[in-house]
């Protein structure tokens, strides 16, 4: 065996999907010491977790990689994203439109997009490879994890040789999947709800199906609700325009790829035949796992590793990168002095409701609603029920999008409101809200508040007392705490926002609010940082 000498830095992160490589991305912006390590040596061409919203893009932005993103898109920019429902076949004439972010975009400073993992993955590679200090160890994998009180110890192996490495960290993340090594050596449990439904991921090519769907213009993602599914979806998707799909689907226990049609499903998915050229058929079990807990110790867990759930809404990628973005700004602040006893722990505390909140309120709620509806209606049977509820799911598919808007409002380290819970149900607000996504907007220099934002916190003052504004800032150099100060006295932005001050988190979402008042300043800073309140 070939073992090199031990490799100390700061943070280890296992995994280099794009839930790991924005962590990366955002540690090592921030002056963090990373090793990243992927058993892969470059992206594996799947095309998985396409769906990226608004809030996702705005990390890109601050990661300093949206306009690669956008470049790399595989769908024409003129063609549209958008997403379809349809009952029956993708062809019955049924449908209506699905997921449309478009409704939630004034509340977010990007627009959002759509591409293949992998498109996504070898974008954040080339970002990461542009900062001198992560270093990535691509083709290699963890093989065991062990802590102590004072760090994390990872080996690793060569997939493709006898080399082995031993690296020493002050913490270690794992983004390595569903089956996380590093949850698993870790001792963190998950809770597990199995929907005991095979299903198969099919990627082919068709000019055929394409042209069938042309009469759709704008789509990209269709899902089609079936009463023999019982709730579970059939779902199409473009990886590009005019030739390659994706499609899930519900199969018989024991499937394998000899034994099942997978043409005649597709054919039957449609309402009618096309040509069909197949580049990948696999398989996988639609359930739902959430950690019991997202740290212990000096370990932390992010993405699937955490989470996981079945590619429903489009939730997966968008939730994990969340999770890079809530974790990267506090394991910054531990390693750099500036944190409270506490703040490492409230990433758990904030993410991990806000997951159990999405499978719970919106996948497996979207799953009965379908089942019962299913059951309950049919245009064969009574046409004008059928269609009365159908036009009226329509109107409900609106809410979904507007309704998801996960927040923190019952963090240990915002200012929220009594009895306040972490969730992902919220109502899409401009108003500066505590645990709250901040909302764009243009200053009175023309430059959009998100153009203004500091890596750290940021105090928004429209018009406050200057008492009020220079006590924060006080309280945030006295404790160590980076701040930055943006002072407009707008009144249009006071109205706005609903607040005179308000404290952004470098994750951009709101810790306080007031309409001027900063007497506990110090209380203020020390409990955004997860000191004592």
């Amino acid at each position: 065996m070939n073992t090199t000498a031990e490799s100390a830095t700061q943070v280890v992160i296992v995994g280099g999907g794009p839930v790991g490589l924005g962590l990366a991305i955002d540690l090592g912006q921030r002056g963090v010491r990373c090793i990243l390590v992927e058993r892969y040596t470059s992206p594996q061409p799947i095309p998985k977790g396409q769906n990226l919203t608004q809030r996702t893009l705005e990390h890109f932005h601050f990661w300093g990689a949206e306009k690669a993103l956008r470049a790399a898109r595989t769908i024409p920019r003129d063609y549209g994203i958008g997403g379809m429902t349809s009952w029956g076949t993708l062809l019955s004439g049924y449908r209506y439109d699905w997921l449309q972010r478009e409704l939630v975009r004034p509340y977010y400073f990007t627009d959002n997009e759509r591409l293949p993992q992998y498109a996504t993955e070898a974008v954040l590679r080339h970002r990461l490879s542009q900062l001198p200090n992560v270093e990535t160890v691509y083709g290699w994998s963890a093989t065991g994890l062990a802590q102590d009180a004072e760090g994390v110890q990872v080996t690793i192996a060569d997939r493709n040789g006898d080399r082995h490495r031993t690296l020493r960290a002050d913490y270690a993340v794992g983004c390595d999947g569903s089956r996380s090594l590093v949850r698993d050596a870790a001792g963190m449990t998950q809770t597990l709800t199995d929907h005991d439904r095979l299903m198969v991921l099919l990627v082919f090519r068709s000019t055929g199906l394409h042209r069938l769907l042309e009469r759709f213009p704008g789509k990209s993602f269709y899902c089609v609700l079936h009463p023999e599914l019982k709730g579970y979806w059939k779902f199409f998707g473009r990886v590009d325009l005019g030739t390659t799909w994706f499609f899930h689907a519900p199969v018989p226990s024991g499937t394998t790829r000899e034994n099942f049609d997978f043409r005649r499903q597709l054919y039957a998915a449609v309402g009618e035949e096309f040509d069909v050229e197949f580049e990948h058929i696999g398989f996988w079990d639609l359930r739902i796992a959430i950690s019991d807990q997202y740290r212990k110790g000096r370990v932390f867990i992010a993405g699937d590793a955490a989470h996981s759930h079945p590619p429903y809404g489009g939730y997966g990628v968008n939730t994990g990168l969340e999770d890079a973005a809530n974790l990267g700004w506090k394991l910054a602040a531990a390693l750099q002095g500036w944190a409270g006893a506490h703040l490492l722990d409230s990433y758990g505390e904030e993410r991990r409701p806000v997951f159990a909140s999405t499978a719970r309120d919106f996948i497996e709620k979207a799953i009965a609603s379908d089942r019962d509806f299913l059951s309950r209606f049919d245009p064969a049977i009574d046409k004008h029920a059928f269609e009365a509820e159908w036009q009226a799911r329509a109107s409900g598919a609106r809410s979904e999008v507007n309704s998801f808007e996960p927040n923190y409002e019952g963090s240990s380290i915002v200012a929220g409101p009594p009895g306040a819970t972490c969730s992902a149900i919220g109502s899409h607000q401009f108003a500066a809200q505590a645990g709250h996504h901040l909302a764009p907007r243009k200053l009175s220099s023309g430059r959009n508040v998100f153009e203004e934002l500091g890596s750290g916190f940021t105090l928004l003052d429209f018009g406050a007392l200057d008492a009020a504004a220079a006590a924060i800032a006080r309280a945030a150099g006295a404790s160590g705490v980076p701040l930055k100060l943006i002072s407009d006295d707008s009144a249009e932005l006071a109205e706005f926002y609903k607040a005179r001050l308000v404290l952004v988190r470098p994750d951009q979402f709101v810790a306080w609010v007031s309409d001027g008042d900063a007497t506990d300043a110090a209380g203020i800073i020390r409990r955004a940082v997860g000191g004592q309140s």
